[in-house]
């Protein structure tokens, strides 16, 4: 069993990046933040994905030794200037709770007509892992899903604003998608996709 770590402890999150990877590593085991001894998670002070990702992934290597994944990913509203971005998850406070900061969106966005509601979704997976005695190598790959915010919460699966984001060419919010429909056109299934071969290569020399 070939081990890999994610900094997350989000088990959507986690399902979904084990759902991907197989197909490019098929005995891959993809370890979550519950499934390591705790340690202290950096605060994500960056202000784009990338650094945000990095940071998290670094602090992953050191802290575990495993290769490392993490990612960094938000919605970028086009009427909001590209908002609410790295703050995506605690867009309504610090508790990041999906429901109010969908609430909260929808409110900002009340009054805002269908044609100037485009959205993107946004994402940087880091891949960080151990080289020589103490050195961390690293890479890093970028996600876009263009699509839409519609004015209702629609949809059980996905997680964060997927229920309010439509993607470009389809009907069905995020939420609403198949799994594998989802990964086909998502953000980060396309981030993951790329680094995927990576992680593959780096795992085979290990």
């Amino acid at each position: 069993m070939t081990r890999v770590f994610l900094a997350s402890r989000n088990e959507k999150k986690l399902v979904e990046m084990r759902r991907i990877l197989r197909g490019f590593v098929p005995d891959v085991e993809v370890l979550g933040l519950d499934d390591v001894t705790a340690y202290d998670e950096p605060a994500e002070t960056e202000p784009t994905f990338e650094g945000n990702a990095l940071i998290k992934a670094h602090a992953a290597v050191l802290a575990t030794g495993l290769p490392s994944l993490a990612d960094d990913s938000g919605l970028c509203v086009d009427a909001l200037n590209g908002m609410p971005g790295v703050l995506s998850a605690r867009w309504a406070g610090t508790a990041k709770d999906d429901k109010a900061n969908n609430e909260l969106l929808l409110e900002q966005l009340a009054d805002v007509p269908d044609e100037r509601r485009g959205a993107q979704f946004r994402c940087a997976v880091a891949f960080a892992y151990p080289v020589g005695a103490a050195g961390v190598a690293e890479h890093v790959v970028h996600g876009i899903m263009p699509g839409r915010i519609i004015r209702e919460m629609r949809g059980s699966g996905g997680f964060g604003y997927d229920v309010l984001f439509v993607a470009d060419g389809h009907d069905q919010t995020s939420a609403e998608l198949p799994a594998d429909e989802k990964d086909a056109v998502s953000h980060r299934g396309m981030a993951l996709r790329e680094i995927a071969p990576t992680v593959a290569d780096v795992l085979a020399g290990l």
